[in-house]
């Protein structure tokens, strides 16, 4: 079994590729294609990403968990693995069932794209990344990733050129998605053997796979149900500029899904244990770092939004500036409530607790979105995303503080909320001064990366925290 600190790299490169690559491609597919041809395509992914998340229920977590728990013994793990995908087989095979259906009988514009879009579907019918992930092999996922996504980006540089190369762009994307997923199922042999499987052992996995699914639900409706109520309620446009803004907020969201990733499998395994020290000694390292780097890149793209959509996807895009910057401030809530969930709720297996968060978040998401996308359009749908986040990470930290020193945690996140604001205001001044450019850019991230690196290194030294020490030792310094 690999170490937290390989499992964590690797699945760190694993969650920054699959967003790191398209976004390469983002300022020369936003210029190429035009907002509207873009709106178009993420309009039409988001819909068939609903049936992907839906078809996918809660296995990619539910099957994390159970192959953690049972990877100690191959025949019960490999029964286990089987039992699942049987039931992620059934589903994935009904939804891309409905989908064709949807598209024949009821889409009235872009049929050709949303056939293309049925690949991507399929993609989600051969992913077993859970059974990796289950088994802490992330060196297995990321291998898979490098030459695909590579090749991805290329031929996306090849092949398309203007509008009329949509249905090229789509193509190409969930072609690439499938190919990947499907690389996967070479790495099996020697995992997992094969095991007869009885229908009254699959159905016994029903029941908490459907209870994880409410969160994916709720989570998709502000994720991907932000893009399909902008398509519905405003113009393709804002569709583009809100796709664009995701696309830079996803990048430190992957660090913090790496963190949650890598930890799911262990802590389930340390709670079976009943090793409460080490649980929460996880926790409160866990909460101060993804703090750390949540403050530091929230406040770095607020502080320099304006420049950064502009330099990155055209002057076409400007109002991204204002959304990646609302956006932004979802990050620190996301990274506490996502270090409670991976953890903490699910490990201790308190999915209900998880559950009801995700669905106060969908639902005041939902009626935040009604209210304000039609006054402030693709705004409106970002401020809908912040109340929501916040209120799913409160619920999580209410319930937590029975268990663990929440207030303790709040507390030590002042001093780096400090050092974030002093980095965003002389990041904005630097902007302001220089104009907007590629070079005003680069150097408002060298000074503002470089201001904040030192007041909390100055600040952890002072109080002698022993994260400080913790990285030196990493470091080797």
């Amino acid at each position: 079994m690999e170490s937290i600190k390989k499992n964590l790299i690797y699945n760190i490169i694993y969650q920054i590729l699959i967003i790191i690559l398209p976004l390469i491609t983002a300022p020369y597919i936003s210029r190429a294609l035009g907002p509207t041809a873009l709106g178009i395509y993420s309009y039409t992914y988001s819909i068939a990403n609903y049936f992907l998340l839906v078809a996918m229920l809660g296995i990619s977590t539910y099957g994390n968990r159970q192959i953690a728990s049972t990877r100690d013994n191959t025949r019960k793990m490999s029964k286990t693995f089987f039992e699942i995908y049987s039931v992620q087989f059934t589903t994935f095979s009904i939804a891309i069932i409905i989908f064709l259906s949807y598209i024949v009988f009821f889409a009235k514009d872009n049929k050709i794209i949303l056939f293309i879009q049925v690949l991507y579907i399929l993609s989600g019918l051969l992913d077993i990344s859970w059974l990796f992930f289950g088994l802490e092999k992330f060196k297995v996922t990321v291998s898979r990733n490098l030459i695909l996504k590579l090749l991805t980006v290329f031929a996306v540089f090849v092949f398309v050129n203007n509008p009329e190369d949509l249905w090229k762009y789509a193509l190409i994307m969930s072609a690439g998605t499938l190919i990947s997923q499907s690389y996967l199922w070479f790495y099996i042999k020697g995992i997992v053997k094969f095991e007869k499987v009885y229908m009254v052992d699959i159905l016994g996995h029903i029941k908490p796979i459907l209870i994880l699914f409410i969160p994916v639900i709720s989570y998709s409706i502000y994720k991907v149900m932000d893009k399909i109520m902008l398509g519905s309620l405003t113009s393709y446009d804002q569709v583009g500029y809100y796709q664009n803004s995701e696309k830079i907020i996803s990048i430190p969201m992957g660090v913090i899904t790496a963190l949650g990733t890598v930890m799911l499998p262990r802590m389930s395994n340390i709670v079976s244990k009943g090793d409460k020290s080490k649980e929460k000694s996880y926790i409160s390292l866990s909460i101060k770092l993804v703090t750390i780097i949540g403050v530091a890149i929230g406040f770095g793209i607020i502080g320099t939004s304006d420049i950064l959509a502009i330099v990155f996807f055209g002057k076409d895009y400007s109002a991204s500036g204002s959304i990646m910057s609302l956006l932004s401030l979802t990050i620190l809530s996301i990274s506490w409530a996502n270090v409670m969930r991976t953890q903490y709720l699910i490990p201790n297996n308190f999915d209900r607790v998880y559950v009801s968060s995700s669905m106060l978040g969908a639902v005041i998401n939902f009626i935040v979105n009604i209210t304000l996308i039609p006054v402030f359009q693709a705004n409106g749908a970002a401020i809908g995303t912040i109340f929501a986040e916040t209120s799913v990470m409160l619920v999580q930290l209410i319930f937590c503080t029975k268990y663990i020193p929440i207030s303790k945690y709040i507390f030590q996140t002042i001093p780096f909320i400090v050092n974030g604001l002093i980095m965003m205001v002389v990041v904005n001044l630097v902007g302001n001064y220089l104009g907007i450019s590629l070079f005003t850019l680069i150097v408002q991230i060298i000074i503002g990366g470089l201001l904040y690196v030192s007041l909390t290194v100055f600040y952890l030294y002072i109080v002698k925290d022993d994260l400080l020490y913790l990285l030196l030792k990493q470091v080797k310094l």
